[in-house]
């Protein structure tokens, strides 16, 4: 197989969404730092919303992992879901996201009382060799159409790189 149409994992993103509870912001920051050994991220609101949160708000916290760490994440997220996954978590350009209900359903993660409970989205973005050409600010340069990752790849991929069942 071609060397620059192999497909790997771009990065993988944490994310836990608290609405504009302060509490448990800081829940999932320590939760975040706990399974990750990262500093996550505070997220804030970008504009005024129908739910009364004003702009610059605190929503949530996430954390980005990349290369090796993010690999290894997937695994245990994949293994808290019995290596099943469905077919309507891909989107069309390839990407995928998993809903984790409860944190110790990963594996080797013990109950925090200073946690609580709490659960989080995994969204995991992939990419080929020479993706980095659409971070050019140069030419507004775009990945050609045949270089892309469509959904189909991105099934046959994790089916055969983690062996997970797309049902």
């Amino acid at each position: 197989m071609n060397p620059m149409r192999e497909i790997g994992i771009e990065k993988l993103t944490l994310n836990i969404g608290c609405g504009d509870d302060k509490d448990k912001i800081q829940r999932a920051s320590k939760l975040l730092s706990m399974l990750t050994n990262r500093k996550p991220l505070v997220t804030l609101s970008k504009r005024r919303s129908t739910f009364g949160v004003a702009k610059g708000k605190p929503l949530g916290a996430m954390v980005t992992l990349r290369g090796k760490d993010a690999e290894e994440f997937l695994k245990k997220v994949l293994q808290a879901k019995d290596n099943k996954i469905r077919p309507s978590q891909f989107d069309k350009d390839g990407n995928f996201n998993i809903g984790i209900k409860e944190y110790i359903d990963l594996p080797s993660v013990k109950y925090s009382h200073e946690v609580g409970m709490l659960g989080m989205d995994v969204a995991v973005s992939l990419k080929r060799s020479g993706y980095r050409i659409k971070n050019r600010r140069i030419h507004q340069t775009k990945i050609p159409k045949k270089h892309k990752i469509n959904r189909e790849e991105a099934i046959e991929w994790i089916k055969k790189t983690y062996n997970a069942e797309v049902e």
